[in-house]
């Protein structure tokens, strides 16, 4: 059985003319570390693994991006996660893995508006620009490792561990009114 913690309420955290900053509902998070022939595991995930390090994949509402040479995330629906986790199992004679469910650590902020990039600049060092749209990074913000996905050029979303919220949450409300202060 599965250890669910939940995660903070859904809702808008921060709203200006220039951003949008949201928690999403929950939704089952794995984390996936693998070597060599990748396609048992993607098939018994019904998804191709992407291969480069930043790519991601889906099929209906499963994703997986990779963060590493030997690292992925998959998100899916919570109803998913005992199917997912089930069907990895299934070839782990034949293809040793590790997979955990890391659900309960994590939530997601969406940050969405026409200048929803230029918001993230604010607390993290990487060129957002360097991110291509259907992408995503693990990278620093405000000194808070987090993974960021480029779902479109003025929408992101990005995932960070639970106790963080506050902090992360503040900082993008801050910035949210101080960027709405210069739009004219």
């Amino acid at each position: 059985m599965n250890m669910r913690v939940s995660s903070p309420v859904p809702g808008t955290l921060a709203e200006s003319k220039a951003a949008r900053v949201s928690i999403l509902a929950a939704q089952a998070r794995l984390s996936l570390r693998a070597r060599g022939d990748l396609v048992p595991l993607s098939a018994a995930l019904g998804l191709s693994l992407p291969d480069r390090i930043g790519t991601r994949s889906a099929t209906g509402e499963i994703e997986v991006l990779r963060l590493g040479p030997d690292e992925w995330t998959i998100l899916a629906p919570i109803a998913e996660i005992d199917r997912l986790i089930a069907a990895c199992a299934g070839v782990y004679v034949s293809h040793p893995h590790s997979l955990v469910d890391i659900s309960g650590r994590e939530v997601t902020l969406l940050i969405e508006g026409p200048q929803a990039a230029e918001l993230l600049t604010l607390g993290c060092a990487r060129d957002i620009e360097t991110i291509a749209v259907g992408e995503g990074r693990r990278t620093i913000f405000d000194g808070v490792t987090v993974v960021l996905w480029r779902d479109a050029p003025d929408r992101f979303r990005m995932v960070i561990w639970n106790s963080f919220v506050s902090h992360l949450g503040h900082l993008l409300e801050t910035g949210c009114k101080e960027l709405a202060a210069d739009i004219a």
